[in-house]
């Protein structure tokens, strides 16, 4: 039988562990209960966040237990890594709205039966804490040289790290301690830059229960070059089919690089690695046949089968392989507004393609702009019921981004 943690480290996830001949021993012989936590800063969780969902049903398929820490207690101070700035304060009410969409987003990618995953929040422990009692029993036992060190407040140094936020790192141990007394769970997983709070949770477990705990984490989702995956010209690539529409997702990972397509396909899918090998040896324009798959893939996950298959299918309609155009984005708009016309600039607005008149007209000059096919050149073009084939204009922006104007 092989072990997940093989799965993991053949998959490319593993980034660091405090233990690893421990931890590949533990996951090989018995159930273990293990956590990551979300932070619900944002109404919906990020590309960046199914990663470690992968990997954590990954963990589930193998027969270990997950728990999702949802940080409704840690979210009113604010995670200061990798941020150069403090976080935006969130109130009680808003942090409770996201934990609820986090929730459901999760409950997707999760067995959430009984005996299975369960999701927890640390509002449950923190917001009720006595300060004093956790200065002295939980506090004492940090080195605040030690804390100093860590990369996760080296970035907050040069403009002033807040107290508030040198709490953090305190906060996030003292759950793993927690979930270890109540589900006697032993290890904690994270992204790689939770490295510093993660090791500081399983010194606090051994320091105070005196008993082993571990640690690991997964590599970010970067391209070749190091850059971070999941951002594009409209912001994040949220799970949230309102946020990111089914399209737009795929889209995305239909025209992610040559050189990224196997490592996406091994850490977002569950495309077994034989087959990913296979695909590892396309060159040239085949190499769209693994992308093709990649997207599906992904699309299927988040978004299900029905939305991956009608993403698939616009997809191929836009490039000519047939198929229908139902699932481009697209925007309703009043006849009344073409009957009197309605200038280039202010359409790509209204339909959220640029966020500016000069965007605009930066991405005309630049020839970045078709409608129906026909490249604008004149930033004074009037769009009106002219350019309308029956009841609608599909506006191109750029190679790769497609959006549809409807008449109604």
């Amino acid at each position: 039988m092989v072990n997940v943690f093989d799965i993991l480290q053949e998959r490319g996830f593993v980034k660091q562990t405090t233990h690893e001949e421990e931890i590949k021993e533990l996951l090989g012989k018995e159930k273990v209960t293990f956590y990551t936590g979300y932070d619900p800063t944002a109404d919906s969780l990020h590309i960046g966040h199914f990663l470690q969902l992968m990997a954590m049903a990954h963990l589930q398929r193998a027969g270990h237990r997950p728990i999702v820490l949802i940080g409704g207690g840690t979210t009113m101070v604010g995670d200061p890594t990798g941020k150069t700035d403090m976080r935006k304060m969130l109130s009680r009410e808003e942090i409770k709205e996201n934990s609820e969409k986090f929730k459901k987003q999760i409950s997707k990618f999760l067995d959430f039966g009984e005996g299975k995953a369960i999701m927890v929040d640390n509002a449950d422990w923190l917001l009720d804490l006595n300060y004093i009692w956790f200065l002295r029993e939980i506090g004492r036992h940090f080195s605040v040289n030690r804390m100093l060190t860590a990369e996760c407040f080296k970035t907050r140094m040069e403009k002033g790290l807040s107290f508030l936020e040198f709490n953090y790192m305190l906060m996030q141990s003292y759950d793993f301690l927690e979930l270890f007394r109540r589900y006697n769970c032993v290890l904690q997983l994270g992204g790689d830059d939770q490295w510093s709070n993660i090791i500081a949770g399983a010194d606090l477990i051994r320091r105070v229960e005196g008993k082993p705990a571990y640690g690991m984490t997964f590599t970010l989702l970067t391209t070749s070059e190091g850059k971070k995956m999941g951002k594009t010209e409209k912001g994040a690539i949220w799970l949230d089919p309102e946020k990111t529409s089914p399209y737009e997702f795929y889209q995305y990972w239909r025209n992610v690089d040559d050189k990224d397509v196997i490592n996406c396909l091994k850490l977002l899918t569950f495309v077994p690695m034989e087959e990913i090998r296979e695909l590892e040896k396309l060159e040239g324009a085949e190499i769209n046949r693994a992308k093709e798959i990649l997207a599906f893939e992904v699309t299927k996950i988040v978004h299900g089968e029905i939305e991956a298959k009608k993403a698939d299918e616009a997809a191929k309609a836009l490039f000519g392989k047939g198929g229908t155009a139902t699932s481009i984005p697209s925007t309703e708009m009043d006849k009344e507004i073409f009957e009197k016309g309605i200038s280039i600039l202010d359409l790509l607005q209204e339909v959220g393609l640029t966020s500016s008149k000069s965007e605009g007209r930066r991405l005309i000059q630049q020839g970045g702009i078709t409608v129906n096919g026909k490249k604008i050149t004149d930033i004074d073009q009037l769009i009106n019921l002219d350019w309308f084939e029956e009841k609608e204009i599909m506006i191109k922006k750029g190679k790769k981004v497609y959006h549809q104007v409807v008449i109604k």
